[in-house]
């Protein structure tokens, strides 16, 4: 499945879809690929640097709904649960990820929790 969804959108960062963009964003924190995961944050909200924490293993997925980001629209939301272990403990995040199209290509903008 790496290859065939997120290899290609990390390799170029360009993905037809928020909901693609957001599955490799998801991918490159469970690579800890800090490069692609700037590379892919629109430069309005995006950090000097990132640092990823090593102890947090990121497990799964789950795509829960998504307002527009298509491959024609111009902004899109995505929400989303993932899943991860830090520290021997399971846990899981939720949120709304917007998301904007430039030129053809998808960025992260920001969450609401």
């Amino acid at each position: 499945m790496f290859g065939s969804c997120c290899a290609p959108v990390i390799a170029t960062g360009i993905a037809p879809t928020a909901v693609r963009l957001m599955r490799s964003r998801f991918t490159a924190f469970a690579i800890s690929d800090a490069g692609h995961l700037l590379r892919t944050w629109h430069s309005s909200t995006r950090p000097g640097h990132l640092d990823l924490d090593d102890d947090v293993r990121w497990l799964r997925l789950d795509i829960l709904g998504q307002v527009q980001g298509g491959p024609f629209d111009v902004d899109g939301i995505v929400e989303f649960e993932a899943f991860f272990r830090q520290s021997g403990e399971r846990g899981s995040m939720r949120e709304r990820s917007r998301f904007v199209r430039e030129e053809r290509v998808w960025f992260y903008v920001d969450a609401e929790g």
